[in-house]
């Protein structure tokens, strides 16, 4: 039951909850923004920082996995002490630690400053999702999804050319250096227009973190580290298969004990009946896997084999970014009148075709415009899933049930990113050692412009063969959407589509 606050009232008749939606949607952006700069910067700082593939691939999955693992806590604590507040404590977590990620001087450092920024995502990201459920009407929620969708165009757009840009004139560390000044003025923009939401108490299951997060570090650990150590001893009885067996056991045992708390456990399982909802964030995991999985195999074949700069690498996005910032309005307004199933099917169809497109043309001598083609399929994908997905996933949720739902869906897309993460630094290492080119990673990272002509060849083929992971991951989507049902607009039951309430400033 809600705990009732002082001076409360209802949202007034015409409230309009889009001011406040994109004053939070500047935190979204800078984190999306974020994500794609590091992927364009990463052999920079693995040449500056003289660090090898596999430890400059844990800048991204440590920041993911830190990300992740709260998430199934922060939506809960937005409901407990308000979006708002979550959100800029969430805001400015992630602002200090962009500025202590540009400060470090070491590969290790960067890490540890990179799991406190993910700990700030997370905060951020589930508020913008809460607030969305909690002040838009079932029926217009898939134009405030649009939104969402758009932003992760802009950010896709922005995000890796301004990173190719800082990269090439100022210097790796100037892309985290760059969420200061953004961080500032989301946190007074938000300060300002974001409502103050009725809050609910909460009990939170610590021993709930403890095992997600436990079994999800040693299944990446596992995972990231397995072709280092030839999937087999690590030290003493300590080995790969053992630390991922581990992990699942552990990740069960969470699974297990969320079905046993009757009070409010960190996964609603019962969510999970609710079709739609199970799907979407099966849909989710798979789109988030498949684009981190996808985007370190291009940077590498663009700045390794072709020898472009961050700059001209970073390029290779702008097709599908601006087909993705086209279409996600126009989708947007399809995903409020049509079955979540159509343009889901058009989403994965598309993008596993976008990607084995892609793969066969990594070559060292394919034409640029060629490249550019399976990019802006890939945008069309984007659009048709984004935004179809989130939208589909969270229609239904009750009111009461906002920041659980926001948490899980979340923390799944997370879980997809650490995934997608994990598994292609495996694969790269795996086909790099498949094209006998074990130890060709250090070539590539320790100098500028493209690799020896000699290794350029074996080097394309092996990025070409890590595409199918997401090419396959797209696979798995295309069947699990055709099961998705048609959504009612109605509602709970008894519940009126905005229930929320504005404490008064």
């Amino acid at each position: 039951m809600a705990t009732p606050l002082t001076h409360t009232i209802d949202l007034p008749e015409g409230y309009k909850p889009w001011p406040a939606l994109w004053a939070m949607v500047i935190g979204f952006f800078m984190i999306l923004v974020d994500n794609t700069i590091v992927f364009v910067a990463t052999p920079a700082i693995a040449r500056d920082l003289s660090a090898d593939a596999n430890a400059v691939i844990w800048v991204t999955s440590a920041y993911l996995l830190a990300y992740a693992v709260p998430l199934l806590v922060t939506g809960r604590l937005g409901d407990q002490f308000g979006p708002k507040r979550v959100y800029l404590v969430g805001l400015t977590i992630f602002t200090l630690a962009s500025l202590w990620c540009g400060l470090t001087g070491s590969i290790e450092m960067l890490i540890v400053a990179r799991v406190v920024q993910g700990v700030g995502a997370s905060l951020i990201t589930p508020q913008t999702m809460a607030v969305i459920t909690r002040t838009f009407a079932p029926a217009k929620r898939g134009s405030a999804m649009a939104l969402w969708g758009a932003t992760a165009g802009v950010a896709t757009l922005v995000g890796p050319i301004l990173g190719g840009v800082l990269v090439d004139t100022l210097g790796w560390e100037w892309i985290f250096f760059i969420n200061v000044p953004v961080g500032i003025v989301g946190f007074v923009v938000a300060a300002r227009l974001v409502p103050r939401l009725r809050t609910r108490p909460h009990t939170f299951d610590l021993l709930g973190v403890a095992l997600s997060g436990v079994g999800m570090f040693l299944i990446v650990f596992g995972l990231e580290e397995g072709q280092k150590y030839h999937w087999g001893t690590i030290s003493g009885i300590i080995s790969v298969p053992l630390l991922i067996s581990v992990g699942l056991l552990t990740f069960a045992s969470f699974i297990w004990w969320q079905s046993r708390i009757k009070r409010e456990p960190l996964v609603p399982l019962g969510l999970f009946r609710d079709r739609n909802f199970s799907l979407g964030n099966g849909g989710i995991a798979l789109v988030s896997l498949s684009i981190t999985a996808m985007s370190l195999p291009v940077q590498f074949y663009a700045q390794g084999v072709r020898g472009w700069s961050p700059t001209q690498a970073a390029l290779l996005m702008v097709p599908m970014a601006v087909v993705l910032m086209v279409l996600s309005p126009f989708v947007g307004k399809l995903v409020d009148r049509t079955h979540p199933r159509n343009i889901t099917l058009v989403g994965f169809g598309t993008a596993a075709t976008a990607m084995l497109w892609l793969s066969s043309l990594l070559t060292p001598t394919t034409p640029v415009w060629q490249l550019l083609l399976p990019m802006a399929l890939f945008g069309v994908s984007n659009a048709c899933l984004w935004a179809p997905l989130s939208a589909t996933a969270t229609r239904n949720l009750p009111m009461a049930s906002a920041g659980a739902g926001a948490g899980v869906y979340n923390t799944t897309r997370q879980v997809g990113a650490v995934l997608g993460s994990a598994a292609i630094a495996s694969l790269i290492e795996a086909r790099l050692a498949a094209n006998q080119l074990g130890g060709s990673s250090g070539d590539f990272f320790s100098q500028k412009g493209s690799m020896p002509a000699e290794i350029q060849g074996p080097f394309a083929d092996a990025m070409a063969q890590s595409l199918l992971l997401p090419v396959f991951a797209f696979a798995i989507g295309i069947i699990a959407v055709l099961f998705f049902a048609a959504p009612s607009h109605e509602g709970r039951r008894g519940v009126p589509p905005v229930a929320a309430t504005v404490v008064a400033e």
